[in-house]
């Protein structure tokens, strides 16, 4: 949050991931840097598919960023959970988009108050560190701008963080 934002926090949800691992997130971030995708609905599908090419490329230059994507499901599917993810499941067939796609079940309602997201009409990315700290954050569609302010918040973080370990 760099532009003199409070400082949030990403909030603990468990979920799980499309080859039904589950996880307990922020803990269960793998990255020192994480890019997280928030999406609410089905729709949204291509509004993160425009990101993917970048991100997937931005992922495999640096081994300490880690992306993710989380449908974002009312805990009243909570019982077609099994229907829901397998549906999802059988649409994705690639092993790694499979990995980093954790379905979560929450109060949608708090999930959004938390994350200070006004409403549901477009997907929300996030860079969150290890300790579940908000770095940085946009949403909707991608465009080159937002993508570059991305690499730049992610680039700076990175050093910073380099710089803490060393020093």
């Amino acid at each position: 949050m760099n532009n003199g934002q409070k400082t949030l926090n990403f909030p603990s949800v468990s979920g799980s991931n499309l080859e039904g691992k589950k996880d307990r997130l922020p803990n269960d971030f793998e990255g020192s840097l994480n890019i997280v995708m928030v999406a609410f609905r089905r729709e949204h599908t291509d509004l993160i598919e425009g990101w993917l090419s970048s991100l997937v490329e931005m992922i495999g230059k640096n081994t300490e960023l880690r992306f993710y994507e989380l449908p974002v499901l009312n805990v009243a599917y909570s019982p077609f959970r099994r229907w829901i993810d397998g549906g999802m499941r059988a649409g994705i067939t690639n092993h790694e988009a499979r990995e980093r796609t954790i379905t979560v079940y929450t109060n949608k309602g708090d999930f959004r108050k938390r994350l200070e997201i006004p409403n549901e009409e477009t997907i929300h990315i996030f860079l969150v560190s290890r300790d579940g700290r908000i770095l940085w954050r946009d949403q909707g569609r991608f465009a080159k701008e937002k993508f570059q302010r991305l690499q730049d918040a992610a680039r700076n973080k990175h050093i910073t963080t380099k710089l803490r370990c060393v020093g």
